[in-house]
């Protein structure tokens, strides 16, 4: 009796491209940079750094990756057109061989005739010229068919194989809208599988939207139909509803080889530190029951669930916390703990600091630690985005002063520190958090409206930290801002300082969707 070796699966992560569409998640170079690091320990085979085209921000964290992650291959995504392929080759040639340009063009009847105002031929001759293009650049490249589940099949084909004799390596099949179902997803690649008579020149990709929550499923009928590449995002962000989850995906197949024979090449024990690094990075919480990495995942209140866990863990865990990287903390962090046990803990947790950052996080931890008994693995995260994983800082908080009653109107004094002058106001408001934010509101002259306000404890206890998440608006851009302390109007003022210096430092965008 012989066993078939299961197939693997390519990791193609866009967290730092489509990822950062998600409304309010731009990230600065430096953060990508970090997430990329997180990427590479979590051994994805191709990161997809960003759209270098589409503002000098973009362009410089691309390159930046191109030049400092070794191991996953490095993607710019760019439409069909040459300057778009040059500009991407400029940022992506630090990586060599390793640098994939990922060019596309809409290939659906509904994108063609309104957003390209094109006919198929056209479109058709600009695909392959543009991975003509690219190929003069390096072999590899990679074509996507934008929206390509709402595309005719049999012009479908035509783009696939057009682009494969073109050079193209590999050929995405989007699902741009999140528009399919698994079953009609499953029969469009095996359709292209069954029609294209150059397939097999090309792995074939899938890139699946979460509108109507069926990216995972969506993306495990393609590759039952034989694609080899599946394009996602940790934690499943991503435009409007997200993409397909990896960590989702990833242990799908671990957990189901006995039906599912495939593989990938991720570390699966590196998936929780990844999902807490881009919260931290990006201020978007993971909800409590998302699966793999949510902070019920693991957990049992249930009676007869307890009973069952009890008696053997295979009961109601289908996989274990440890698989996924969720490791019972040896130590307890308290104001006694040295600099060697804190640093350990923090790089369990995925943070992999340089000295300066550690000591800055260091001098937080103990603050926290004269105030609190213990402190736990979610007040470290806290502390690292709080102190670590902030943008350049145009404005900065001196000091704020409240006094608020029953029958006294809120009053907040806030001393901020405004392109290093110290400037200081007062105001008045329905409450101590909104006087509070009024002066920073007055001090920083912003005209950006509050369109979210959120504040949460991070663990439990009086004592607790107290994170406040905040989404400010100026225009149509929309940016998260995050602070953490044991008051909770510091937490806000943190907060929305953060969000007012990402909102001043945001680089102007103009990405279309995929």
């Amino acid at each position: 009796m012989t066993t078939t070796e299961p197939r693997t699966i390519k990791i193609f992560d866009t967290t730092l491209r489509d990822g950062e569409q998600s409304p309010g998640a731009s990230m600065n170079i430096e953060e990508k940079l970090r997430l990329a690091r997180q990427l590479q320990k979590l051994n994805v085979d191709v990161i997809e750094a960003g759209f270098p085209i589409a503002s000098e921000g973009d362009f410089e964290a691309v390159k930046k990756i191109a030049q400092t992650i070794k191991g996953p291959e490095i993607a710019g995504l760019c439409r069909a057109g040459f300057k778009d392929i040059d500009r991407g080759w400029e940022a992506l040639q630090y990586a060599e061989e390793r640098g994939r340009i990922h060019t596309f063009i809409a290939t659906s009847d509904i994108h063609m005739k309104y957003k390209l105002k094109m006919t198929p031929a056209q479109v058709l001759e600009a695909a392959v010229k543009g991975v003509k293009r690219a190929c003069g650049y390096t072999p590899n490249v990679e074509f996507s068919c934008e929206d390509a589940v709402r595309t005719e099949l049999k012009f479908l084909a035509e783009v696939v194989g057009a682009v494969i004799d073109a050079g193209a390596k590999v050929v995405n099949i989007p699902d741009t809208v999140g528009y399919t179902i698994p079953f009609e997803y499953f029969n469009i690649i095996k359709y292209l599988k069954d029609n294209v008579p150059n397939i097999d020149k090309a792995i074939l990709s899938v890139h699946c939207h979460n509108d109507l929550g069926l990216s995972v499923a969506n993306s495990i009928a393609a590759v039952q139909a034989g694609a080899g590449q599946v394009e996602c995002t940790i934690n499943g962000i991503g435009e409007r509803a997200g993409n397909c989850s990896l960590e989702e995906f990833v242990m799908a197949i671990r957990t189901r080889g006995d039906i599912l024979p495939f593989k990938t090449n991720v570390i699966t024990e590196q998936l929780t530190p990844a999902s807490r690094l881009l919260t931290s990075v990006t201020g978007i919480v993971v909800q409590p029951n998302k699966a793999i990495v949510g902070a019920n995942a693991f957990a049992h209140e249930a009676g007869i669930h307890q009973h069952g866990m009890l008696m053997d863990k295979s009961t109601y865990e289908i996989m274990t916390p440890e698989s996924v990287g969720l490791k019972a903390s040896a130590l307890v962090l308290g104001k006694h703990s040295g600099r060697h046990a804190f640093k350990k803990r923090l790089e369990e947790l995925g943070h992999d600091l340089d000295d300066d950052n550690l000591n800055k996080a260091f001098e937080r931890f103990k603050a926290l630690a004269d105030l609190k008994k213990e402190v736990f693995d979610e007040d470290l995260d806290a502390i690292v985005a709080d102190e670590v994983m902030r943008v350049n800082e145009k404005f900065k908080l001196s000091h704020i002063t409240v006094t608020c009653g029953s029958f006294a109107v809120a009053t907040a004094t806030v001393q901020m520190e405004i392109d290093g002058e110290q400037v200081r106001t007062a105001e008045l408001g329905d409450g101590p958090v909104d006087a509070t934010l009024k002066a920073i509101k007055k001090l920083s002259k912003s005209d950006a409206r509050l369109v979210q306000y959120n504040v949460g404890s991070v663990t439990g206890g009086t004592d607790a930290l107290g994170e406040v998440t905040v989404r400010i608006g100026q225009g149509e851009r929309v940016v998260i801002g995050r602070g953490s302390s044991t008051d909770i109007i510091e937490a806000s003022a943190k907060a929305y300082i953060d969000a007012l210096n990402r909102l001043f430092f945001a680089s102007e965008r103009d990405i279309e969707p995929l």
